[in-house]
């Protein structure tokens, strides 16, 4: 492996809408009714932490899934702005890592996570999973929301993860994946709008951890579910318009509003879908 050369660049993934204008967080938690440095609860942030889709019961599905707990140690995988590690911390217990690529959300992670006086369990890093130094550290559950699709050396992040579990140890995923053929215009969309650099279809997804040296266990298809909930997102968020426009100015209503309509049309489509794996390594 080669330290020296990191996968991803920070500022290249900027290129997606949800990443940008990170001030919204802050806009949010003064929309609470609370001061710069007054504490805070995991649960009061979680309608606008969670940056994946079905927020806290996505988290939740992946504490059932891998027996998650308070003797467990967990590394995230683009922890964006801490909420899954959160969630995870105050709800089992557990010890979590959270490693995140982008400094700005890295930062705004730490300091809502000492906010809500979690720091004891929860690790903030700031890093590439492909050349990030952990020495001996080890863990029994990874777990990581929409963000390995913006990782294109797949089988150097799979040998990487393997390396950082146990015998037994769980990995639990949700991202996209392709259901229809993608023209060389819709891949180059993907690329830009959502930083898409790997987007095979659920058969080759769930293929790839068993040439890893992962037992699958499971490889559910989200499609219909993710469909319906972005579609409901969009709908919610316009039909709160005059509150988010009040709370963050028209710049981020209208970032946000792309965002997620660029979604509905991307799901929408038939071309894009989702999954959810759980995989154990051998």
């Amino acid at each position: 492996m080669n330290d020296s050369i990191p996968e991803l660049q920070s500022d290249d993934i900027k290129s997606m809408g949800l990443y940008h204008h990170l001030d919204r967080v802050g806009n949010e938690v003064r929309e609470l009714g609370r001061i710069d440095g007054e504490p805070l609860l995991a649960d009061e942030l979680t309608a606008f932490d969670q940056l994946h889709y079905n927020g806290t019961e996505a988290v939740d599905e992946a504490v059932l899934a891998t027996g998650i707990n308070q003797r467990s140690s967990v590394l995230e995988v683009g922890s964006g702005i801490g909420g899954p590690a959160r969630r995870l911390a105050s709800t089992t217990g557990a010890a979590v890592t959270a490693l995140e690529l982008q400094a700005d959300h890295h930062q705004m992670a730490a300091y809502l996570t000492e906010r809500c006086g979690l720091a004891d369990r929860v690790t903030h890093v700031c890093g590439d999973v492909l050349n990030h130094r952990f020495g001996e550290e080890r863990f029994d559950v990874i777990v990581s929301w929409l963000a390995l699709y913006h990782i294109p050396r797949r089988g150097l992040l799979l040998e990487r993860f393997r390396s950082l579990l146990p015998e037994g140890g769980f990995v639990y995923v949700e991202d996209l994946c392709e259901r229809d053929g993608f023209d060389a215009e819709e891949r180059e969309a993907l690329s830009s709008e959502l930083f898409a650099k790997h987007l095979p279809d659920i058969d080759l997804y769930g293929h790839e951890f068993i040439e890893a040296g992962f037992d699958v266990v499971r490889c559910d298809d989200m499609t219909a579910d993710w469909t319906a909930f972005t579609s409901s997102r969009l709908e919610d968020y316009l039909n709160q318009s005059e509150r988010h426009l009040r709370v963050h100015g028209e710049a981020v209503f209208e970032t946000m509003r792309t965002f997620y309509s660029t979604m509905v049309a991307h799901f929408s489509s038939g071309k894009l879908g989702g999954l959810r794996l759980v995989a154990r390594r051998t």
